[in-house]
Parts: structure tokens; sequence; C-alpha cells
């Protein structure tokens, strides 16, 4: 049995389909029952704030899936980091057998935000004596439907990383990835950087959003400072507003902008391009920020 956390999130609801596609058996760990019920396979109610919850969820389960949050505007340590570590415990007392983790580009020792905290998972994952991957994408496509602040009021595309491109990867390919992982015997104790085929600008993604929306979407330079005095102006603590600005400078320097082979080396095919993902997504990117969002 493998069972997916995050499973109601953009990786998840896409792995959770895949794997019902490919005859696994899947149980998806989520806050919502209604949510949890929309997505066909069997459900169990946790939280990872709740240690009992993730213990009953481990019953049965051989792979687990581990996804869940992204950094937050708290002081000390990340809450990802502690409830993370909770599955970790919960998966190795069940006796599963193998993790499949997403982490992200760039986790390192003494990182910021999430590129800190899951870098601390990570080595948590590889002590436990779990059998262990991991998966380290970039940026998502799926941020520029969902991803707050990605948009000006008057509908202009937020450049805050002066003009680098982003090898940005649709989350579709990042449960391809995992899927591969959790029903095969392959890449057992290695990491993985998943990218999209092409780094982006700005500009470039904002003549793909013209061409798929039908009419024309500019965008907007934001540099660090600016992007952190906005950030501290919606009340988010001064710590987060840098460490965020600080990060943008990273992807502005390139951080983000080379491409891997690692979908196409799990998956067996290239990783979808932009405008195939817009292709794909083009109601909800008219019904998300866009749509609300007028030039």
């Amino acid at each position: 049995m493998i069972l997916v956390t995050g499973a109601t999130g953009s990786i998840g609801t896409h792995l959770v389909r895949l794997l019902l596609e490919q005859g696994a058996p899947v149980k998806a760990l989520v806050r919502d029952a209604a949510k949890g019920r929309a997505l066909g396979c069997d459900v169990v109610v946790g939280d990872f704030d709740e240690p009992a919850s993730l213990a009953a969820a481990m019953d049965g389960v051989d792979r687990l899936f581990l996804n869940a949050g992204g950094a937050q505007p708290v002081e000390g340590e990340q809450p990802m980091i502690r409830q993370q570590k909770a599955a970790i415990d919960a998966a190795r007392a069940a006796g599963v057998s193998r993790v499949v983790k997403v982490s992200v580009w760039g986790a390192h020792r003494g990182g910021r935000l999430a590129e800190g905290a899951h870098w601390e998972i990570e080595e948590y994952l590889k002590a436990s004596g779990l059998g262990w991957s991991m998966l380290r994408p970039g940026g998502f496509m799926q941020n520029f439907i969902t991803g707050a602040g990605a948009f000006t009021a008057d509908g202009r595309l937020v450049d805050a990383y002066g003009g680098a491109g982003v090898s940005y990867i649709d989350c579709h390919d990042i449960a391809a990835c995992a899927a591969a992982l959790l029903t095969g015997a392959r890449g057992l104790g290695e990491t993985y950087v998943l990218t999209g085929p092409q780094a982006l600008t700005a500009a470039e993604i904002t003549r793909e959003l013209s061409a798929a929306l039908g009419r024309a979407v500019g965008h907007v330079e934001v540099s660090p400072d600016e992007l952190a005095a906005a950030l501290r102006s919606q009340g988010l603590p001064a710590r987060f507003a840098d460490d965020i600005a600080e990060l943008s400078r990273d992807v502005a320097a390139g951080s983000l902008a080379a491409t891997t082979t690692a979908v196409r080396d799990l998956t067996g095919r290239a990783p979808r391009t932009f405008a195939r993902f817009l292709a794909a997504n083009a109601e909800a990117l008219r019904a998300g920020l866009l749509a609300t969002a007028r030039p």
C-alpha cells in the first residue's frame, strides 16, 4: 500500500490519479474528508501536527510519498521540520520500506527558509534507516495559477528575478517521477533535481501567457528590496521578507536556470513545456489570478 500525503495539492492530485491508473494500491492522507473522497481512492483523515493520526494512517503502508507545506512566516524553526520528522518516525514504527520525499532544489545546511528546512528533513530521513529517494524540483508552473503575488493588481506578471531564466516544472511531471519511484525498485538512495525542458524569462512567459489568453499580458520588474518592502507592508515578519528577497537574488543570479534529464530518466519522456502546461490548464488560468487582474 502506498500512502500519499499532500494528496489534495498540486502534486498529490496528479500522483493519486497516476497510481490509480497503474492499478497500485493507494490511500490518501487528507485533512478534509470531502476533498479526499473526490480523489477516488481510500482516504484517511489526519494531520501532520497530530502524531496519533499519522500512526493510524501508516497502518498497512509499505511506501510513503512525503510532501507537506512550504516555508511559513514564523519565528524560529520552520513547522515543516517538526511535521515531516513526525511522519518519518511514524513510517519507521510502522515498518514502511521506502519514502519518496519532495524537497526543494538547492536544499543545503543553513539555507534560508525551505532550503534549510528541507535539508534538515532530508538528513533526518537518511539517518532513519528507511529506504529513501529525494525529489528536488525547482519552480512550479502551477504557481502562475495559484501563487499569491504572481501578478500585479493590473494584471502584469511580477518579475522578481531581474530577467533571469527559471526552468519551471509542471507538477504533473513531479508526480510522474514520484509514481515511477513508488511503484518500482529504482532510485533507492538517490536524489533527483527535477526541471522543465528549458529556462524561461519573465518576458518569454508573458508571451506564452498572451498567446494562451488571446490578449496581451505584460510584466513588471520588482527588485529584491522592493519585494521585501511589499511583504513587510502586508504584515509579514521582516526576517521572512528579507529571506525571500535573498532567495530572489539567488534566482536572479541563475540558481534555477539549469535543466536536468531527471524527468526523462525516470519517466521515459521529456518534461512538459510551458506552452503545453498552459494549454492543459487554460480554464484554470482564466478562472485564477488572471481572471481577477484586469490590464
